[in-house]
Order: C-alpha cells, then sequence, then structure tokens
C-alpha cells in the first residue's frame, strides 16, 4: 500500500512540476540564432546572466539585495515617465498604476488622470494597457469626466517602451560577463 501511495505522490508531483514550468519550457529555438554546438550554448548563456556560477553563490552570501519591481524595465520606464504626477495606486503584484487628477495650470477647470496596466512583462507594444481621462469642471461640482484617445496615449505609450527598451538593454549589458574557461 505504501508504495502505491509513493507513485501517486511522485505522478502528481511530476505533474505539479511540469505544469509549473509554463508554455515557455516547451518552447523550441531558433536554429538561425543559436547555435549548434553545446559548449557555445553554455558560454552564451553564462554571459548573458541566463545561468548560475558557483563563485556567484559564495559572492552572495549574507547580501540582502533584493531588486523585485525595480528589475522590471517596464515598471520602471513607466513611473520614470509619469513622475511628475501624483500617483493613487502603484499595485506591482497588481500590475496597475493609477495616478491622482493632474493640471498643469494653464486650463483652468482642466486636469487629467492616467492609468497604466501592464498585460505582460515583455518589452513590446502590447504589454501595455493606457488609459487618460479627461476631466472639465465649471463650478466644483459641475465636472464632466471623458476617456481621451488622443495622441497623448500614444506618445506616452511610444515614450514608455522607449525607456524600457533602453533599461533592458542596460540589464543585459550589466549581466554580461565573459566565460573564461573550459566546458566539459
Amino acid at each position: 500500500m505504501n508504495i502505491d501511495r509513493l507513485k501517486i505522490y511522485l505522478l502528481i508531483l511530476s505533474f505539479l512540476f511540469f505544469t509549473a514550468c509554463g508554455k515557455d519550457f516547451f518552447k523550441g529555438a531558433d536554429a538561425r540564432k543559436v547555435s549548434p554546438d553545446p559548449r557555445e550554448r553554455v558560454k552564451k548563456n553564462l554571459e548573458e546572466g541566463k545561468g548560475f556560477r558557483l563563485d556567484n553563490i559564495a559572492k552572495k552570501r549574507g547580501t540582502s539585495n533584493f531588486e523585485f519591481s525595480s528589475s522590471n524595465e517596464l515598471w520602471r520606464a513607466s513611473l520614470d515617465v509619469i513622475d511628475f504626477m501624483p500617483l493613487t495606486t502603484a499595485n506591482y503584484s497588481g500590475g496597475i498604476i493609477v495616478t491622482d487628477w493632474y493640471s498643469d495650470g494653464q486650463k483652468l477647470g482642466e486636469s487629467i488622470k492616467i492609468t497604466i496596466r501592464f498585460l505582460t512583462n515583455e518589452v513590446r507594444a502590447d504589454s501595455l494597457d493606457i488609459k487618460i481621462f479627461n476631466k472639465k469642471c465649471k463650478t466644483n461640482l459641475d465636472c464632466e469626466i471623458n476617456e481621451n484617445n488622443s495622441e497623448l496615449k500614444k506618445e506616452l505609450a511610444k515614450s514608455i517602451l522607449k525607456k524600457a527598451a533602453i533599461y533592458k538593454k542596460q540589464a543585459k549589458d550589466k549581466n554580461f560577463k565573459p566565460y573564461i574557461g573550459e566546458i566539459d
């Protein structure tokens, strides 16, 4: 009876292990970009920081340098682009940034509010859902709020994606360490 239970537990554990890997586990590689030589692939992965080295484990022991949201290029770029606006909500785990109503003071009674939702962590055009709302008030109690689908939305997305691409390149360059040694 114990052996049967052990088999069931192992089966469930292996099922959870393989399903936890997600779709990227079974994703193929582009043969034009990946060398067929395993030594070159290992070298490239270690240089780009995708692998691990035993000497890095000894260096990191005892440190408490946690990056969390600061390692997400889209998140950092979004906060940098709208840094002049007061924030109402910035929920990294929920993937949303909501600003408070902002007015530059040029047009009396007009203000804007921006909502940025992150659909994916990848730096690409469809990774952000940006909404801009305009509020026009004649008096304090007589306000009209409309969603704005103008050029401002496109420019904001373009600016965030440009900055995120720069952050991503900087992170890649920072993680690059030439591999020196033999690969068996």
